[in-house]
């Protein structure tokens, strides 16, 4: 499984991606994994290659690419500099660098995230046509717009694709009462969507570097993520790792 950086541009400037291929012959479906608050840091880059073992080719946009280099900020200081549309750009841009890539299904592309970017995820559902699938794990802070626009909450009723969301039953942000506001409204405008809900699962149950990483929820979420995506991009089902 060959894991590298490359690049793309958006906007006249660099971004990094977070690339981990699958063995064997494409063309691939493909998944853009997006980052949590850390960054594309050592768990995002471990998501990114278990779904490369599944077979779909990962790639994961550093979306603080318009931090200077030397930045010393911490992550939360970072995350409150980015801006819905400067996110959309990023992600397109990622969309783009797929579909021209010989080795890549770009008629079977879709979207996973964590943290902020299980938010993302939301706000990309509607906004990047030809997506085919999302996956929201604990995405926070739908409710609330990062910059001028709309929020992801308000964009639900443009959202053309299947979304799957995983959520923690003792997470805070979001809340159980956030979870059922985005139920119901999926429900409202006829979205298909699934949601399931992890028992003592708290925000970021499946970074398994983090204080509070639940294997329950983690083993329980991943086989559903896999048949998810097996269903959505057409891609053979594959048994999940362990």
């Amino acid at each position: 499984m060959p894991n590298f950086w490359e690049s793309t541009t958006v906007n006249g400037e660099d971004m990094g991606l977070y690339v981990s291929v699958p063995q064997g012959d494409g063309p691939f479906p493909a998944v853009i994994v997006i980052q949590h608050q850390g960054g594309v840091d050592d768990f995002i880059q471990e998501m990114t290659q278990r779904m490369s073992d599944a077979g779909y080719a990962g790639v994961a946009p550093v979306l603080y690419h318009r931090d200077p280099a030397d930045s010393v900020d911490d992550a939360p200081t970072r995350r409150g500099r980015l801006r819905d549309n400067n996110l959309i750009a990023d992600v397109l841009a990622t969309m783009d660098f797929l579909r021209a890539h010989p080795g890549i299904d770009s008629d079977h592309i879709g979207i996973v995230g964590y943290c902020m970017g299980g938010r993302v995820v939301y706000l990309m559902a509607s906004a990047m046509p030809g997506l085919k699938a999302a996956v929201s794990y604990y995405g926070g802070n739908t409710m609330l717009s990062w910059g001028d626009g709309p929020t992801p909450f308000d964009r639900i009723p443009d959202i053309h694709c299947p979304v799957l969301g995983h959520y923690g039953a003792i997470d805070a942000n979001p809340s159980v009462d956030d979870r059922d506001k985005i139920d119901a409204e999926m429900k409202k405008h006829g979205k298909s969507h699934e949601i399931y809900t992890y028992p003592n699962a708290d925000h970021g149950f499946m970074n398994r570097r983090g204080p509070r990483y639940n294997e329950e929820g983690d083993n329980a979420s991943w086989p559903r993520t896999l048949d998810f995506f097996a269903r959505t991009l057409q891609a053979a089902p594959v048994a999940a790792d362990n």
